[in-house]
């Protein structure tokens, strides 16, 4: 009898048929409009659409003071804010990423990734150019690190990014790739939409926002999936242009309102892995967010203006999850190692395998309503919708 809640196994797919289904996604997202009405004709360089930003506050000589992420930038008339998507107009902030997506994707939950949220379904993907911080390792600078005027934008206002992911079959809308804060709007608009759709809305961010949009965003936000780049406020000076102290206030804070948390953090050689700030980052996690937040140490490959740098030794990797393990936290995960055994979710009462995965692929699933099949315990997650 059905109970009128959907879960995590209901979208279910197995390997081949979760291919065969992004593939077709993806190729209806590529079709001219009138085979998928909810994309405009084509892709358009530079489109952009101004929209009124939120949280500034307007100072003289019509100057703004951007209210939206720790960098608090104070931009003259005609001029952008650091993330070069946030612009002055005549004294009034407007944002040129509402609407105009340059990436639009169906991946697996876990490429956020999140595995912790229903497992082995696809989430609707997007995201716009720029981003509020200047990592040297960044993975996606090619549209990161670039204004909106440079990259190819779809004309997808929020009520369409929602009739898509529904059309698609996708239980979430995933905010990702760059930077959502920077895009901070259309988020928020289309997350306030899919919650009265019954969609989640998840997103990948590196945390740098302000108190008060933050506030504003948990209301719709079900899911966040936080990098904490290093446990050091100067690798984020020297390496990511930023401060350590703001995304530990936002990890807080989301902990605080109930948002599921995931923390990744991108091993770097020589550059965040010595074991006794790995050691003291996972202790603050287990203090600050409780020893069930899962947290996924990801493998470094060399990119963007770290080519020269050498990919993460998977001892490293393994030296930084037993850490981890030693410190109290239960889930703790290595990526981009497809096939490790550390990619597989255990229960942390009775150690059995729960979910059993293979780079973005679920295989052996031993979940029940949210709770570990062989000793009952409830696993921390979002498991049904």
């Amino acid at each position: 009898m059905s109970t009128g809640r959907r879960t995590w196994g209901d979208w279910q797919l197995d390997r081949r048929s979760f291919v065969r289904h992004s593939a077709c996604t993806l190729a209806l997202l590529s079709l001219p409009g009138p085979l998928f009405p909810l994309l405009s004709s084509e892709i358009q360089l530079g489109f952009i659409k101004p929209h009124p930003a939120l949280f500034y506050q307007v100072r003289p000589q019509q100057k703004v003071k951007c209210r939206l992420c720790p960098r608090g930038c104070e931009v003259k008339p005609g001029e952008r804010g650091d993330c070069g998507v946030r612009e002055n107009r005549k004294g009034s902030y407007y944002t040129l990423v509402y609407g105009n997506p340059c990436a639009v994707h169906v991946d697996p939950v876990e490429k956020k990734p999140f595995f912790h949220v229903l497992p082995g379904t696809p989430t609707y993907s997007i995201a716009t150019a720029g981003c509020n911080l200047h990592c040297i390792f960044c993975q996606n600078w090619e549209i990161s690190q670039t204004k909106p005027e440079a990259t190819y934008n779809y004309d997808l206002p929020p009520e369409n990014v929602v009739a898509a992911a529904q059309k698609g079959s996708c239980p979430s809308i995933a905010y990702t790739y760059v930077e959502p804060i920077i895009f901070y709007e259309y988020m928020l608009d289309t997350a306030r939409l899919a919650k009265k759709a019954g969609i989640l809305n998840i997103c990948h961010s590196a945390g740098y926002i302000s108190p008060e949009p933050l506030a504003m965003l948990a209301e719709v936000l079900d899911a966040a999936c936080i990098d904490l780049k290093a446990f050091d406020n100067r690798f984020y000076q020297e390496l990511v242009d930023g401060e350590l102290e703001p995304v530990l206030n936002t990890l807080k804070t989301l902990r605080r309102r109930g948002v599921h948390v995931e923390i990744v953090n991108l091993v770097i050689p020589q550059k965040n892995d010595r074991p006794e700030t790995i050691d003291a980052m996972c202790r603050w996690i287990r203090e600050e967010l409780g020893p069930l937040t899962p947290l996924h140490f990801s493998r470094f490959f060399p990119l963007y203006k770290m080519k020269n740098h050498y990919p993460t030794p998977v001892s490293t990797l393994e030296q930084a999850r037993q850490i981890a393990l030693q410190a109290g936290l239960k889930y703790v995960y290595l990526g981009n190692l497809p096939g490790n055994p550390a990619e597989n979710t255990y229960c942390h009462h009775c150690g059995q395998l729960i979910i059993g995965r293979r780079g973005f692929t679920v295989g052996e699933r031993n979940l029940k309503d949210g709770k570990c099949r062989f000793c009952g315990t409830k696993i921390p997650g979002i498991w049904g919708i």
